[in-house]
């Protein structure tokens, strides 16, 4: 089977799609895990290492996946791709561009190392994610070893109903605290026919009503942000659709690199000359402006929202609690962030998590207090 898998890596190599040689080192990392868990030894599970900063630290023996990379089958025909964890992600990109497909959920990359086991472990999306889906929608199946060294298969490559617990999407944003992942099936999406994106000057509030509106509607949104008192969309689908709707909405031309812009925080609202601590809210799209003191910038339609502000921890949460939404801390502590970066869990939520750590990971070792200090 690795041969044939082998093999069909090759294949895409040759066409560009990869600059490093598929390598299986499944047998070892299972053999590392195994010690770990007779010794009661915890493990820094890490990738490419470019999402560290989300998150609170780890302290452990560091177990790297970066090795263990490749695509052991894609069928483009299927819009199914299965590639190892290690596998940079932008080795992954560049074989689905070569077949005129991509990731739908657009995962940002924070660095040139992100690999594919990153993307899951954080199950963090880009711009496309309210109207294409988020990583979890497009999991089909992992392969994972647990904390007694198995290396074991959960979901497949198509989608279809299961019984109990969904384990590959459970991994999908654990940051690698239920086991180490080493291998996922993916759903692809064709790439659009015709891309465009434009900028309309309006206030924040003329904007959330017409993105109302507009989402009522079937036009071919892709993505859609506010900052600084401009609407800023991008059109994908066919060429008279998206024709069509640029020459209704109007504004002026946006360069395409926005997007990517945005999406790995390299717009100037990201910039480090900036020390106030950087928080990502999850809200309901439609939800007015917040009464909290600092700059937003408005992605997803509304629906995330990255904000620059001193204001303390509690007070953030309290008013995105009150909106319906959560808030997560983007800056380390140790760079003035919040000592806790992801909203604390009630009680009955956190005994669910409690119990799922204690079947998965018993002895604490994979990525301890990695999410919360407790677990």
């Amino acid at each position: 089977m690795e041969h044939h898998e082998q093999d069909n890596y090759s294949a895409h190599a040759e066409r560009g799609a990869s600059s490093a040689p598929a390598r299986d080192i499944s047998e070892a990392l299972c053999e590392r895990v195994r010690q770990a868990n007779a010794d009661k030894t915890p493990l820094k599970v890490v990738g490419g290492d470019t999402k560290a900063f989300y998150g609170r630290p780890v302290e452990g023996e560091t177990l790297s996946l970066a090795e263990h990379r490749g695509i052991t089958h894609y069928d483009p025909v299927e819009l199914v791709i299965s590639v190892r964890s290690g596998t940079p992600l932008r080795e992954l990109e560049a074989a689905l561009d070569a077949e005129g497909q991509q990731l739908g959920c657009e995962p940002p990359h924070f660095g040139q190392s992100a690999t594919v086991g990153g993307m899951i472990a954080t199950g963090l999306s880009g711009p496309r994610r309210p109207w294409a889906g988020s990583v979890r929608d497009f999991v089909l199946g992992t392969r994972v070893i647990t904390h007694e060294g198995k290396h074991l298969r959960f979901g497949g490559e198509v989608m279809k109903n299961v019984a109990g617990y969904d384990l590959s999407r459970l991994m999908v944003g654990a940051q690698g605290t239920l086991g180490v992942v080493t291998e996922v099936s993916l759903k692809v999406l064709p790439k659009a026919t015709e891309t465009h994106s434009l900028r309309l000057e309006m206030t924040l509030d003329n904007a959330l009503e017409r993105l109302a509106e507009w989402g009522r509607q079937p036009l071919p949104l892709s993505a859609a942000a506010w900052h600084d008192g401009a609407l800023h969309l991008r059109l994908e689908g066919g060429r008279s659709s998206v024709a069509a709707t640029a020459e209704r909405l109007g504004g002026e031309r946006l360069e395409a690199s926005f997007w990517s812009d945005l999406r790995e925080q390299r717009l100037a609202f990201f910039g480090d000359t900036d020390s106030r601590p950087l928080w990502r809210l999850s809200l309901p799209n439609n939800t007015p402006r917040l009464a909290i003191d600092g700059d937003t910038l408005y992605d997803w339609a509304g629906a995330q929202r990255w904000l620059r502000s001193d204001a303390a921890a509690e007070t953030v949460r309290d008013a995105v609690a009150r909106a319906g939404g959560h808030a997560t801390c983007f800056t380390p502590q140790s760079e003035g962030g919040a000592a806790e970066p992801f909203t604390p869990l009630a009680p009955i939520v956190a005994k669910y998590h409690r119990q799922l750590k204690a079947q998965l990971d018993p002895n604490g070792i994979f990525n301890p207090g990695r999410l919360y200090s407790e677990f």
